[in-house]
C-alpha cells in the first residue's frame, strides 16, 4: 500500500538529513524522486534543502497557493516518480496536505513529509496538525535536550539567548534563533506555571 508519511521532530533532530538519505536511496536504485520545501525559507539558495552535517539538494518551492497535486502529477506524466519528499512540511496548508494524501491514494506515489510538530509556543503548526490527523504513518525522529532527555520542543531565543514568549508563529532561523529542549526545560525557560505561558 502506498502511504503518506509524516516524520516529525524538534529542530536539530536530523529531519533534513533523513530526507536526503531517503532521496539518495531511491536515486541510487535508478528511481526518480521529486523534492519540495517551503518557499518562505530562502536561506539555502540553490541548496534548498540543507542539513547541518553538510548534505544538500535543490528542491521545488511551495507557497501557500501551490497546487501540489497538479504540479507533481505534471512531472509524473513526463517521468514516473518513485517518491515525493517534502521538507518543512509544517508550512503546508491544510489543502496541500490533502493534495499529498491524494497523490498517495489516487496517484500511487509514496509521499514522505518531514517537519516540526509544534512552534516556539508549543502550538501545532497548520500543516503538522493535518498530517498528524491523516498520515498513514507517523514517525518521531529523536532530538536531544542538553540534559540528555528527548527534545520535543523548540524554544525561540533572542540575541542574548533569552526565551521569546510572543511573536509570529513563523520566524525563519536556525541555531541562532531556536534551541531544541525537553518539555521540562522548555517550560522552565518560558517561565510557565500551572499551564500558563
Amino acid at each position: 500500500m502506498v502511504k503518506l508519511y509524516f516524520y516529525y521532530a524538534s529542530m536539530n533532530a536530523g529531519k533534513s538529513t533523513n530526507l536526503l538519505q531517503a532521496d539518495f536511496n531511491y536515486r541510487e536504485r535508478g528511481m526518480t524522486t521529486m523534492l519540495w520545501t517551503a518557499a518562505l525559507d530562502d536561506r539555502g539558495g540553490t541548496r534548498a534543502i540543507e542539513s547541518r552535517i553538510g548534505l544538500h539538494a535543490d528542491a521545488h518551492r511551495f507557497a501557500e497557493d501551490t497546487d501540489l497535486w497538479e504540479r507533481v502529477l505534471a512531472a509524473h506524466r513526463v517521468t514516473p516518480l518513485a517518491c515525493v519528499l517534502v521538507d518543512e512540511a509544517q508550512f503546508l496548508s491544510e489543502a496541500q496536505v490533502w493534495q499529498l494524501a491524494r497523490l498517495a491514494d489516487e496517484g500511487g506515489i509514496p509521499v514522505l513529509c518531514y517537519g516540526l510538530r509544534t512552534d516556539f509556543q508549543g502550538q501545532l503548526f497548520p500543516g503538522s496538525k493535518v498530517l498528524l490527523g491523516i498520515a498513514d504513518a507517523l514517525v518521531e525522529l529523536k532530538g536531544v535536550c542538553h540534559c540528555g532527555r528527548k527534545a520535543t520542543m523548540n524554544l525561540r531565543v533572542d540575541a542574548s539567548g533569552a526565551a521569546v514568549r510572543d511573536g509570529a508563529q513563523t520566524e525563519i532561523g536556525g541555531n541562532d534563533r531556536y534551541v531544541a529542549l525537553c518539555r521540562r526545560h522548555f517550560s522552565e525557560a518560558r517561565g510557565m506555571h500551572g499551564g500558563q505561558a
